[in-house]
């Protein structure tokens, strides 16, 4: 099913106690900051899409080449819908989703590429989350999704499970937090790990060694909206991807030690 972009009054959840009214572009700031061993930060201006999984928005002809919506650039099978895919994904970890409203923050497609570090799935019972599944894609072409219960501030915690950085080691723990809410869309990752004796990242948590944020404001979806901000930050993407990699390779001329990558095992219920 599919929302005209033109008719924003019908958008779904419009009217909601506390949520944000979908489909919405979500327009803010990312920030990094790694700690050790070598201090780096930096922070760009970003927009997302927040949308209901079975109302995704229907573009003008003209603006689809840059904002689409694809199950194959996330969890499960590419043949069957993002619903299908984050339903089978919540029964294998013990919920049963079937007819809880799904929302989705997450980059679209633009000009047939995608990158999208982080992709949040609410999953709820009302305005009530009832889980969130939050999934992570590394620049190898990997992903993996995290299940989560977070508390009524949206807080929550897990191992980490997966390989991102390749300056960081498969180890330690993450404190997370994810904020929904009709004047703000946030999310917060913190990363903490021990130093080993030689100095490398260990398997005890401990120190906050890397922290990345993401907070926006979620505004109604408009063709005249969305071609402004496809001239202020064109190539969204595209952008992501560079600076991941431009940041990457500043730290790695800083001789920061590179982190061997593990074989990746994709979970059930998703691919890749």
């Amino acid at each position: 099913m599919t929302t005209p972009l033109e008719d924003t009054s019908s958008s779904t959840g419009a009217g909601s106690a506390g949520l944000p009214a979908v489909p919405a572009l979500v327009v803010g700031a990312v920030s990094h900051t790694r700690r050790v061993p070598v201090r780096h930060r930096f922070r760009y201006r970003m927009y997302q899409w927040l949308v209901d999984v079975d109302d995704l928005p229907r573009l003008p002809r003209w603006l689809r080449p840059f904002s689409t919506f694809r199950a194959a650039d996330h969890i499960g099978d590419p043949d069957r819908t993002l619903r299908e895919n984050v339903e089978t994904f919540c029964r294998e970890q013990g919920l049963d989703a079937t007819g809880r409203r799904i929302l989705m923050l997450a980059n679209a497609r633009t000009l047939g590429h995608v990158f999208d570090p982080l992709t949040v799935f609410w999953v709820l019972d009302g305005d009530r989350t009832e889980a969130i599944v939050a999934e992570v894609h590394n620049t190898y072409g990997e992903r993996h999704a995290y299940f989560l219960r977070p508390d009524p501030q949206g807080r929550t915690s897990t191992d980490k499970a997966f390989y991102v950085s390749p300056f960081f080691t498969v180890a330690g723990r993450y404190d997370l937090q994810f904020r929904l809410q009709a004047e703000a869309v946030a999310s917060t990752v913190i990363l903490r790990q021990s130093p080993s004796d030689d100095g490398s990242p260990a398997t005890t948590p401990g120190e906050a060694v890397f922290s990345a944020t993401f907070r926006g404001e979620p505004r109604p979806v408009t063709a005249g909206r969305l071609a402004r901000l496809l001239v202020s930050m064109p190539f969204m993407t595209h952008r992501v991807s560079l600076l991941i990699r431009i940041h990457g390779v500043w730290l790695w001329l800083r001789r920061l030690p590179v982190a061997p990558r593990p074989a990746h095992e994709p979970q059930k219920g998703t691919t890749r």
